[in-house]
């Protein structure tokens, strides 16, 4: 499946005009707010490297709204999706207050959460407050979620997925982390969130960053991530729950088979995210120093506007391994949470992996 067909090319040719379009205009569409770094668990692989303990105090709420405010002058808000992370957010009492403030302004808003803190009557107060989209975190059964989280807290976020699966109206989706320990766990994993009437699952593979970059339970083996590729292609076809492979790379020929659209790293073209010390950067997984500008100091639109060059033309990154790929041009050189800062060089390369198994397989 690594050989790419003539007619995934010719797509993959036309995509790429339509991608210079988008960095061209480079609209911001979402807006990751890190509105705290400290977390209730202390998980394994966090690309964060979140604790109880934060070194950075939780970003006032007035801070961040003062960049919505500014953003609001340029974009139409209802086309600018915030979406609070963490850390787990949940720690913070004030999400609501945060929502509302929001909503009021004419953004829609969510969170990405662990679980864990949920209730019943804190997801009702958010839901007031204009909550419109969550995303909770499972990965794996019992046994696999709990080692991966660092506690037993498996029974609580089942108890969590089954209530918010209750809000139709609610944009809700699992994501799942992909690790050795629970990709064969994952046909089970599926029949337990349609029971759940989960409708939407992400699934990722561990990127090499924080916890995880020397941790070799994660990383799956190159027949293990075609085994991963052929599932989602699997589960798409059968259409029971809408099942996606996230923007962790370009995967050749799999491209439109194991996702809805076509690999495009969208960090710093229409992502962008606040960090807690207000750094003005892209998606909240990339390497800090990454980092365009501050709030603190500099204005968040002649940033967005001005700055990201790194991030909307992506020509240095051809070296490494990178350096003579024969599908840079549609790949770009992976997400940019993959990029080494210092050496320039990609940490995972997804369509290598597929080239290596498929290597493999033909001995």
């Amino acid at each position: 499946m690594s050989k790419i067909s003539l007619k995934k090319r010719f797509i993959f040719n036309v995509f790429k005009k339509l991608r210079e379009t988008e960095i061209s205009l480079h609209e911001l569409s979402y807006l990751f707010w890190e509105s705290t770094l400290r977390c209730n668990l202390n998980c394994i692989h966090c690309g964060s490297d979140c604790n109880q303990k934060s070194d950075y105090p939780d970003m006032p709420i007035a801070d961040f709204i003062e960049v919505t405010k500014r953003i609001k002058e340029k974009y139409k808000p209802e086309k600018v999706m915030v979406v609070i992370t963490g850390g787990e957010p949940l720690l913070r009492q004030d999400l609501a207050l945060c929502g509302l403030q929001l909503v009021e302004q004419g953004f829609h808003w969510g969170i990405v959460t662990n679980g864990v803190l949920l209730s019943k009557s804190r997801l009702n107060n958010l839901l007031q407050a204009g909550l419109s989209s969550i995303t909770v975190s499972l990965d794996g059964l019992s046994e696999s979620h709990n080692w991966m989280r660092n506690a037993d807290v498996y029974d609580k976020v089942i108890s969590s997925i089954a209530f918010i699966a209750q809000h139709d109206k609610l944009v809700f989706d699992v994501v799942t982390c992909v690790n050795k320990r629970n990709i064969n766990e994952l046909s089970l994993l599926k029949e337990l969130l349609i029971a759940l009437h989960v409708k939407k699952w992400r699934l990722f593979t561990v990127s090499p960053i924080g916890r995880a970059k020397n941790n070799p339970e994660f990383a799956i083996s190159e027949n293990q991530f075609v085994e991963l590729m052929e599932f989602i292609k699997t589960s798409r076809k059968e259409n029971r729950i809408d099942v996606n492979y996230e923007c962790e790379g370009f995967v050749g020929n799999y491209e439109l088979e194991v996702r809805k659209g076509l690999y495009f790293c969208r960090a710093g073209i229409n992502i962008a995210s606040v960090l807690i010390d207000g750094s003005i950067s892209a998606c909240p997984n990339i390497d800090r120093r990454f980092a365009q500008g501050n709030i603190y100091k500099d204005d968040f639109l002649d940033i967005w506007q001005n700055k990201f060059a790194i991030m909307r033309q992506r020509n240095w990154m051809q070296c490494g391994e990178c350096t003579a790929c024969e599908v840079f041009n549609w790949c770009t050189g992976n997400g940019m949470h993959l990029r080494d800062f210092e050496t320039h060089n990609v940490l995972t390369c997804q369509y290598n992996i597929l080239k290596k198994a498929d290597r493999a397989s033909k001995g």
